[in-house]
């Protein structure tokens, strides 16, 4: 898969279990760990650089894997997440609609759901699986609506300005 070594593995309580201990190593001395990507970035063949991959696996599926280390992570208190740019229409059905923009996966999955209470960032807005569907600055201010506290490479830093501005 595209995120190949970039992850603990396909075990569900594994993943978790690393990613706690790792986040708890890292947030014992000082530094914010990040949990990414949320919702879970493991089962596509699309990399996000280059365009926006699709998950279409149901609700329940998702619960069953992607979610279960993202909620371990959250009860053991992890400090930020970084949102994914993919397309899951169990989630939300816009068309095109990175995740990372969605209001229904950023504040009514993440927030409201799974009640995560730390510091949101997107992966880089630059990335064709966001700018190939919404230009410099609009991913920026629907990020922002989405419920995500911090941009992460908007690319065109005075249009995002301007345009979170309008």
């Amino acid at each position: 898969p595209v995120i190949n070594d970039r992850s603990f593995g396909e075990d569900k309580y594994k993943v978790a279990s690393f990613g706690v201990a790792y986040m708890k190593g890292m947030q014992d001395v000082g530094v914010m760990a990040s949990a990414k990507h949320f919702p879970g970035h493991g089962d596509v063949s699309v990399d996000s650089h280059k365009d926006l991959p699709v998950i279409n696996k149901t609700r329940e599926q998702l619960d069953n894997l992607e979610l279960y280390p993202f909620r371990e992570l959250i009860k053991a208190g992890v400090g930020s997440i970084m949102t994914a740019h993919l397309s899951i229409p169990s989630i939300d059905t816009t068309a095109n609609l990175p995740s990372s923009l969605s209001n229904k996966n950023v504040t009514g999955l993440l927030r409201n759901e799974l009640g995560f209470q730390g510091i949101t960032f997107t992966d880089a807005l630059e990335m064709q699986g966001v700018a190939k569907f919404f230009p410099m600055g609009e991913a920026s201010v629907m990020s922002l609506i989405a419920g995500t506290e911090r941009l992460c490479l908007p690319g065109d830093i005075p249009c995002s300005i301007a345009k979170v501005k309008e």
